[in-house]
C-alpha cells in the first residue's frame, strides 16, 4: 500500500489527537486541589462571595474569578466581570455569578463540572427593560485541558482551557486548602418558572443595587472606559 504525504499527515494528526493528555510533573507542577485567583485575587470563592439561600452577593472591589477543588470530587466558581458595548458606551453589563457541583478529571485530560442546580448570577444592564435581575445559571461546563506552572514571582499558576480551546484566564494558588460553601444544594431550585433552559428572572426590587463604576474599583473602571468589550482582571 502507498501511502502518500496528504495521508500520512492526516494519519498521524488524528493518532496525536486520539493520545491521552499525560498528567506529569512537567505541567502539573502541584495538585488541582485549593483555591485559586485571577489577577489582583480580589474575587474568591466561599462565603465572602456570595450568599446562595438569599441569592445575593458581596461586591469585590475589581473584577476577577476563582475556582475551587476538592480532592474529592467537588468544585465551586465565582466569577465577576463587566461586558462592554461599543457601539453604546454607556451600555455597560456588569455579570456577578456562583455555582458549585461536581468535578471529573477524564482521561484525555479535560474537566467535566456539573453543577447540583442551585447556582445564580446577577445581570445588570442600565439599557435594559429590567435592568437589574437574577437567574439560574446551572450549566455543565467542559474544559477541553488544564495545566498548573510555576511561575517564578507567584507561584503556581493554573490555566484552563474552555470547551471550544479558549483560554480562561490564568489563576494563582490562594491557599492549598479549597474555600468553598458546603458541597450540597445549598436552596430549594424547585421554583415555579423554571424552564426548560434552567433559568428564571427575578427582577429586584428598589433595594437591590445597580451598576457603579465604584462597584468594580478604578482599575476596572478604566479599562471599560478604554472601550475593552469585556474586561476580567
Amino acid at each position: 500500500m502507498i501511502i502518500t504525504p496528504i495521508a500520512a499527515f492526516l494519519f498521524f494528526s488524528t493518532a496525536t489527537l486520539a493520545q491521552q493528555v499525560v498528567l506529569d510533573a512537567i505541567h502539573n507542577a502541584t495538585s488541582l486541589t485549593g483555591t485559586w485567583s485571577s489577577g489582583s485575587r480580589h474575587v474568591l470563592t466561599g462565603p465572602s462571595f456570595a450568599n446562595p439561600a438569599k441569592q445575593t452577593f458581596n461586591y469585590p472591589p475589581t473584577t476577577g474569578l476563582s475556582y475551587s477543588f476538592t480532592d474529592n470530587g467537588f468544585y465551586e466558581i465565582s466569577r465577576y466581570r463587566f461586558i462592554g458595548n461599543g457601539t453604546q458606551p454607556a451600555c455597560i453589563v456588569g455579570v456577578i455569578g456562583w455555582v458549585h457541583g461536581r468535578y471529573t478529571l477524564n482521561a484525555n485530560g479535560s474537566i467535566t463540572m456539573t453543577p447540583f442546580g442551585d447556582g445564580f448570577q446577577q445581570i445588570q444592564d442600565p439599557c435594559a427593560a429590567v435592568s437589574n435581575f437574577i437567574e439560574l445559571y446551572n450549566q455543565t461546563e467542559h474544559y477541553t485541558s488544564w495545566r498548573i506552572f510555576t511561575d517564578p514571582v507567584d507561584g503556581y499558576k493554573l490555566h484552563l482551557f474552555q470547551y471550544d480551546g479558549a483560554p480562561v484566564p490564568p489563576q494563582f494558588q490562594v491557599s492549598t486548602q479549597p474555600n468553598m460553601l458546603p458541597t450540597q444544594l445549598l436552596r430549594n431550585v424547585s421554583a415555579p418558572g423554571l424552564t426548560s433552559q434552567n433559568r428564571v428572572v427575578a427582577p429586584l426590587s428598589g433595594a437591590g443595587r445597580r451598576w457603579s463604576a465604584s462597584d468594580a474599583g478604578s482599575s476596572a473602571a478604566l479599562a471599560v472606559a478604554l472601550g475593552l468589550l469585556s474586561v476580567v482582571l
